[in-house]
């Protein structure tokens, strides 16, 4: 359970304050505003690349700011969306003369929130783009990929947008490639436990012993499913299995991966489970660019952890090798 906390009610507040005196040489908060934007100015023309959503989710989404990442992210309370007024002050904060891409998963609170702000950006005279992160398999059939939430594809879809942004492209650009490698990225994920907001004794959900949940949520949702509890050789096959039945077509087999942890699977674990996920990837044809096996979007305290491919072309692989530094992930 979540334990480390003074008010539960200024679990976000805080959580910035001490993000941002840890990473002060990355970072700086916006004033009056629940986010924080890179601590040294873009460039007036370049794109700024903004995203954001519930706090729980860390690195997601203020661990992602930074040089070659994002320009700015703003947070809402725990598995919230930030208030559109929030999200417009980090905005203009973080806006030049580029205009501005958006980037967040498609949750309806977000979206709502998110649409707001854009108007009145517009309204205003600054350019704005949306693209929504839409990478979970588990959460709408093919065929309606755009219902589908976002959960740990936002890894590869901000590395891309950032990149393009810093490489100086303008934003119809930025937006068409940010949309492209979430076109190209799919995840599913599995949960052996649930999660504790801060201040609450019991999880959001509870996992029977001996049995896990499929396609969980990032935000406390369980699974559509459960399922008896596999060895870690039956659960790479599982997942990867339902990656490549969900696979965008006609693209060249080399994938980014990621395995992510969920916020309490242990590093050595993941490690375990990578082995034979690494093996299936190879066995099915697929060469496994620079695998990151690490926690990029976490649900607090959850155990499990999901599996992201993104399928990298000529175009879309320069973008994901360019340079970056976050408190994160930094690429050389």
């Amino acid at each position: 359970m979540t334990v480390l906390y003074n008010d539960p009610t200024q679990f976000r507040e805080e959580l910035i304050e001490g993000f941002v005196a840890a990473y002060g040489r990355l970072v700086r908060r916006v004033p009056d505003a629940s986010g924080v934007v890179a601590a040294q100015p873009l460039p007036r023309s370049q794109v700024a690349v903004v995203i954001g959503g519930g706090s729980g989710h860390y690195p997601a989404f203020c661990g992602y700011v930074g040089p070659g990442l994002a320009s700015a992210a703003v947070m809402g309370n725990v598995f919230a969306a930030p208030s559109a007024e929030q999200i417009y002050r980090v905005t203009r904060a973080a806006a030049g003369d580029g205009g501005v891409l958006f980037c967040y998963g498609n949750y309806s609170g977000d979206v709502l929130n998110f649409d707001m702000a854009e108007q009145r950006c517009q309204a205003e005279g600054l350019k704005v783009r949306t693209v929504r992160v839409t990478d979970d398999v588990a959460s709408a059939p093919q065929g309606e990929e755009s219902e589908r939430r976002g959960i740990a594809g936002d890894f590869f879809v901000f590395k891309i947008a950032g990149a393009s942004a810093a490489r100086g492209d303008d934003l119809e650009t930025v937006a068409r490639l940010t949309q492209k490698a979430n076109d190209q990225t799919r995840s599913f994920g599995v949960a052996f436990g649930g999660c504790t907001l801060p201040g609450q004794s019991a999880p959001l959900f509870a996992v029977e012993p001996g049995q896990m949940e499929l396609g969980l949520g990032v935000h406390g949702e369980p699974g559509i499913q459960s399922s008896h509890l596999r060895p870690a050789h039956e659960i790479a096959g599982l997942l990867l299995e339902t990656l490549l039945a969900n696979a965008p077509a006609a693209l060249p087999p080399r994938v980014g991966v990621l395995l992510n942890g969920l916020g309490s699977t242990q590093y050595e674990e993941l490690f375990v489970l990578y082995k034979d996920v690494h093996r299936l990837l190879v066995a099915a044809g697929l060469t496994p660019y620079h695998p990151v096996v690490a926690e990029m979007v976490t649900s607090l305290d959850m155990a499990g952890c999901s599996l992201s491919l993104c399928w990298l072309d000529d175009e879309l692989l320069p973008l994901f090798d360019a340079p970056c530094t976050s408190a994160a992930y930094t690429k050389f």
